[in-house]
Formats: structure tokens, sequence, C-alpha cells
């Protein structure tokens, strides 16, 4: 058993969003598997869900990023 606890990597002044207590912390707290950040301010951390939100509809609207459908270009 480990002496110290090793303390996850991070600064005052970061903030991260926690996906599964699903709460804003500064630091970080949970390990990086299980958050979003970091973020500017507590605001931008707020919001993280939003954020991610937006992010994946750009994605998955952007023909650019579209595997060819099945029966085509499979030449």
């Amino acid at each position: 058993m480990p002496l110290f606890k090793k303390r996850t990597a991070g600064k005052p002044g970061e903030w991260y969003y926690c996906l599964e207590h699903k709460k804003v912390e500064e630091g970080p707290e949970c390990p990086a598997k299980d958050r979003f950040g970091p973020y500017a301010s507590r605001t931008e951390a707020e919001h993280a869900m939003e954020t991610a939100r937006e992010r994946n509809l750009q994605w998955e609207n952007d023909p650019a990023w579209h595997d060819a459908p099945k029966g085509r270009g499979e030449d």
C-alpha cells in the first residue's frame, strides 16, 4: 500500500467537469478518464455537456467525416 496517494495532474485555476459525479471541480479531483477539461473558467466547465453535444452534432453533420455508405465506394 502506498504511503502517499498520487495526486491527479492539474493546477488551481483549471476547471473540469466530472462525468461520473456530474459536477464542476477545480484542480482536478477525479481521474482523467472521468472528466472533460481543462476549461479556463468555472462557467465554461458548467456548460461542458452542452459544448460536447454541439460538437458532436457538428461532427455528425460534417460530410468530410462520414464514411462511404455500405455498398458504395467498395469496388
